[in-house]
């Protein structure tokens, strides 16, 4: 079997004595490695009980990565972004309608600035064994269509950094349209980030790993959300990844979606010599039957992928993207571990 790694998010990190316990109740679900989420409040504000939470982990012998989590709310996540707050002036901006979008311009010489220091105190400060670059995208404007039919007229960014860069690069004015060279420049853009924080940490912290996870849309005219991180391809063999990693599916989704993510997920992490890792929803949503989880895990074994993980812990238990069963579902994915760990 293929599966070498198994894990969890969570999102417990303020306390080290209750992380030890939870911890332990991962261990015990088969999980091999943790993976926690890290808002731009965390990261400052328990700063100190990260390092500590880290420790604990790895001397229990589980895998520890950090998830920059909802950071400028250009990755993936629920919580606020503290940089938004503090810099409005740094939007992401509509293309059509030029309206400032409640996402960081990852461009803005301001957010990189910001994004870099946070990314080199955690590699000086914490002895974690990777980051998780978690849904990096540019924002999608209100009224876009992509899963429902064919991709929006609108798109971001086009702020003042992002149309300097543009006419610097090809010699003209960007335009409003989503034309090739404007998706060339986003794709380019959206990876350079991702790259010099990458060699950052690992001039640092040099045996670093670096997870990158892509939203899981087929990059078709049919199905895509042109968020920057379309070309798979592109991702795989940059420096900013060294596992290559796309995003959770619904279990409301025809296996045949799920394999076909799969298939391409593993053959372009193969293509280029990184990891490859699938994701499980073990939140908000469940199938029917809870035994399906085993069969996906299973599915995605067979496939070759290397790395499982689930989000999150105990279902996400007591928030209120809970699972309607989220304790059983959390037990239905320690049962699909130990299956594809063979245990």
């Amino acid at each position: 079997m293929a599966i070498q790694e198994t894990g969890v998010s969570y999102y417990g990190i303020s306390h080290v004595e209750h992380a030890r316990r939870d911890f332990q109740e991962m261990i015990d679900h088969n999980c091999t490695a943790v993976l926690l989420a890290l808002s731009e409040f965390d990261i400052d504000f328990w700063r100190r009980s990260i390092v500590e939470v880290v420790e604990a982990g790895k001397e229990m012998g589980l895998t520890v990565y950090l998830d920059t989590w909802g950071i400028g709310k250009w990755f993936g996540g629920e919580p606020p972004s503290l940089f938004l707050t503090n810099n409005p002036g740094n939007r992401q901006v509509s293309a059509l309608s030029g309206e400032p979008i409640p996402a960081a311009c990852f461009n803005s010489p301001a957010f990189r600035e910001y994004f870099f220091e946070l990314c080199e105190r955690l590699a000086r400060d914490v002895q974690a064994d990777g980051f998780f670059w978690d849904e990096p995208h540019y924002a999608l404007p209100k009224g876009y269509a992509s899963i429902t039919g064919g991709a929006g007229d609108d798109w971001s960014c086009r702020c003042p950094y992002c149309r300097r860069d543009f006419e610097q690069r090809y010699g003209y004015e960007m335009p409003r349209q989503l034309t090739m060279e404007v998706k060339r420049f986003r794709q380019d853009r959206a990876l350079d980030i991702l790259e010099c924080a990458a060699g950052k940490i690992r001039a640092i912290r040099p045996k670093t790993k670096i997870i990158c996870c892509v939203h899981a849309t087929l990059g078709t005219y049919y199905v895509t959300e042109n968020r920057g991180y379309d070309d798979w391809d592109k991702v795989a063999r940059s420096d900013a990844c060294d596992v290559f990693s796309t995003t959770i599916l619904s279990y409301q989704l025809p296996r045949s979606f799920f394999k076909s993510i799969t298939e391409r997920t593993v053959e372009t992490a193969r293509r280029h010599g990184v990891g490859s890792q699938r994701w499980m929803m073990g939140y908000y949503q469940e199938p029917e039957n809870l035994d399906e989880v085993s069969d996906i895990a299973q599915l995605y074994a067979d496939l070759g992928v290397e790395s499982l993980f689930a989000w999150t812990y105990r279902g996400g238990h007591g928030t209120v993207l809970a699972a309607p069963r989220a304790l059983e579902l959390w037990d239905a994915v320690g049962k699909a571990y130990g299956k594809v760990l063979g245990r």
